[in-house]
C-alpha cells in the first residue's frame, strides 16, 4: 500500500485542532502540555532511534523510527507557531 505525501498536511491540521481543543487522554495534547522541554526530548530520543536503525541496516524499524522523529518533529514546529508551509519554503530556496 502507498503512502500518500499529504499525509503531513493532514497531521499538521490535525496537530492545530489538538492544540486547539484539546482530547482528553491524546498524547499530542500530552506532549503540549508539558511544552517544548518534553517535546525535544522525545526529539533526541526518536533521533537516537532512528540513528540506530539506520546503523542496523534495517529499513522496517528505519521506517518507524523516522516516522516517530517527523511526528514528534511536526509537533515541536506546530508548539513554536512554525508552519510547515515555512520548511517548504525554506527547501524549495535552498533547492534553487
Amino acid at each position: 500500500k502507498k503512502g500518500n505525501p499529504d499525509i503531513l498536511n493532514k497531521l499538521v491540521k490535525l496537530l492545530e485542532d489538538r492544540r486547539e481543543n484539546p482530547k482528553e487522554g491524546s498524547y499530542t495534547n500530552y506532549l503540549f502540555e508539558k511544552g517544548v522541554d518534553k517535546i525535544c526530548k522525545k526529539i533526541g530520543e526518536e533521533a537516537a532511534e532512528t540513528i540506530i536503525a539506520a546503523k542496523n541496516n534495517d529499513p522496517t524499524e528505519l521506517t518507524y523510527e523516522a516516522s516517530d522523529l517527523i511526528y514528534h518533529l511536526l509537533v515541536l514546529l506546530n508548539n513554536q507557531d512554525v508552519a510547515l508551509d515555512s520548511i517548504y519554503e525554506e527547501l524549495t530556496k535552498r533547492h534553487k
